[in-house]
């Protein structure tokens, strides 16, 4: 089994998700407004606790691909919000999925800070060399995270995923290793110096 350690910030830290963290968890992905830009559709409360489940077994993969880790406030453990890194099976890549806040997080306005937090997670101890995210194409308010985390936009893909019963287009930003060091935080400097990669539970 695998654990990352966690990941804190000026802002914010990340953590492992805990069994604990199902009410949360639950509260994001059936709710109506905070799912509506996501990739995938609205949860009911089964869904949400099967896909809990599947999170929760993550650490226990080998090699480990996916990272969905729960967004905290400093001084306090309590979930209020999820990000993810997904480690593509082919060259160096990964990408971040799934930032949500819920509406009262203490947090909100520093979202891009979780994916920073993971992006130095990436480069350092994972090792990778390129990451990448996504939008849709509609939500235009995400550019600013994107560029705040660190990254270019590079294209836009036509229908990518389908929701609400509709297709979507997805715009796209990278982030490479060299590029993005260069502008690491120190926070993110600590992180990207950790050469203990994932740690043993």
């Amino acid at each position: 089994m695998t654990h990352l350690p966690e990941l804190h910030g000026e802002h914010l830290w990340l953590r492992e998700l805990r069994a604990t963290d199902l009410a949360p968890f639950e509260r994001v992905y059936t709710h109506r407004v905070l799912t509506r830009y996501l990739g995938l559709d609205r949860m009911d409360a089964r869904q949400a606790q099967d896909a809990f489940a599947q999170c929760l077994a993550q650490p226990y993969a080998h090699p480990r691909r996916k990272h969905t880790l729960a967004v905290c406030a400093p001084g306090d453990d309590t979930m209020v919000g999820t990000m993810g890194l997904l480690v593509e099976d082919y060259g160096s890549n990964a990408m971040l999925t799934g930032l949500v806040l819920l509406p009262d997080a203490p947090v909100r306005g520093h979202g891009h800070e979780a994916g920073r937090l993971l992006m130095a997670y990436g480069f350092g101890p994972l090792g990778l060399h390129r990451i990448w995210a996504g939008h849709r194409a509609d939500h235009a308010r995400m550019r600013d995270l994107m560029l705040a985390a660190g990254l270019r936009p590079e294209a836009t893909l036509r229908q990518l995923f389908h929701t609400q019963g509709q297709w979507h287009d997805v715009t796209t930003y990278a982030a490479l290793a060299p590029e993005w060091r260069a502008s690491a935080t120190p926070a993110e400097r600590a992180v990207l110096a950790d050469s203990h990669g994932l740690l043993p539970a």
